[in-house]
């Protein structure tokens, strides 16, 4: 029932993550890359607009018929939703607001969840702060698939499922492989998201909420937007665990193809990645990269050596991180 071709595990590694010693020798190359560090003051408006779409969109859907409603939850609402979740992973590196001022990057935070439909920028935070610090740590970066996911899901029907199913297990695997105590930022998060819910649907009824839920879900997995969650660390060449792609859907997703980048400097928001590349290039042009998010969804469903397993993975017990 479970494992048929192809990998049968992880691609276990014992060498540090590359990123680090990157990016000392950028750095000590091109000093001036620190200037990029710190918030892009746009961020706030561009989210802020996308936000005020969906209130607009709530009101707009709240009389349609259903099948309009998933409809244009699929094809308008959930692109933008997948933004926001894009924004949320740069706000988690505190470029809306600068470290000084951490907790207000939560509260931005919170407010771009808001369309999404369901508490999760609190969360995302405590737990992308290890992907990044233990990329490939087992147990410690919930970003990796599970044994059982690598197991099973290794059919191209099976992959698609694993696709189409992809939000639940990135909401639901830190609870089994990880699992932290909720903190104060998770309670907020919470209440402020239930209560601003609750006066949608005391406005516009049921048909708003479902749209933002139903987009969400669904946008973050079978869509062409959902190639990055493939295409930022699957392993699709061996020896190479971060991937970027440079193509114009970089323009709807806060520049999160620039992913080799983003991991060498976590702290640069996604708006200023090209100017990283531009001005290293020689770090970043003859690495292997995505052209086509569609192409690498594509491919991870029918080449039976890419699928949960086709991730590297390290034992921290090995490894100084």
């Amino acid at each position: 029932m479970g494992k048929t071709g192809g990998r049968a595990d992880f691609e276990w590694v014992y060498t540090d993550q590359p990123h680090t010693a990157r990016r000392k020798e950028i750095l000590a190359k091109y000093p001036e890359i620190k200037t990029l560090m710190g918030p892009d003051p746009q961020l706030k408006w561009v989210v802020s607009g996308l936000v005020l779409t969906q209130l607009v969109a709530c009101y707009l859907v709240h009389d349609l018929p259903w099948k309009w409603v998933f409809f244009w939850a699929y094809g308008f609402g959930g692109c933008i939703n997948h933004s926001l979740t894009l924004a949320i992973h740069d706000i988690s590196h505190n470029v809306a607001f600068g470290n000084k001022l951490a907790k207000w990057n939560r509260w931005f935070a919170m407010w771009a969840n808001l369309p999404i439909g369901l508490p999760y920028s609190a969360s995302f935070k405590k737990y992308h702060i290890d992907h990044h610090r233990y990329l490939g740590g087992d147990q410690l970066d919930v970003d990796i698939p599970t044994e059982w996911e690598g197991w099973f899901f290794c059919t191209p029907a099976r992959k698609v499922l694993w696709l189409f199913l992809q939000p639940f297990f990135y909401a639901l695997r830190p609870l089994v492989v990880n699992p932290k105590p909720v903190g104060p930022m998770e309670i907020q998060n919470t209440v402020v998201q239930l209560l601003a819910d609750a006066v949608i649907f005391y406005f516009w009824g049921l048909k708003p909420i479902v749209y933002l839920i139903a987009g969400s879900i669904l946008c973050l997995g079978i869509h062409p937007f959902s190639g990055h969650f493939i295409a930022e660390h699957y392993m699709f060449l061996k020896g190479h665990e971060t991937y970027s792609y440079y193509g114009p859907l970089n323009l709807l997703t806060f520049n999160v193809g620039y992913h080799m980048e983003h991991h060498d400097f976590p702290s640069i928001p996604g708006s200023k990645l090209p100017q990283v590349k531009k001005i290293a290039a020689e770090y970043y042009d003859s690495l292997p990269q995505h052209t086509s998010w569609f192409q690498v969804l594509w491919d991870f469903v029918f080449d039976e050596n890419i699928g949960p397993y086709a991730r590297v993975k390290r034992d921290v017990n090995r490894l100084h991180f």
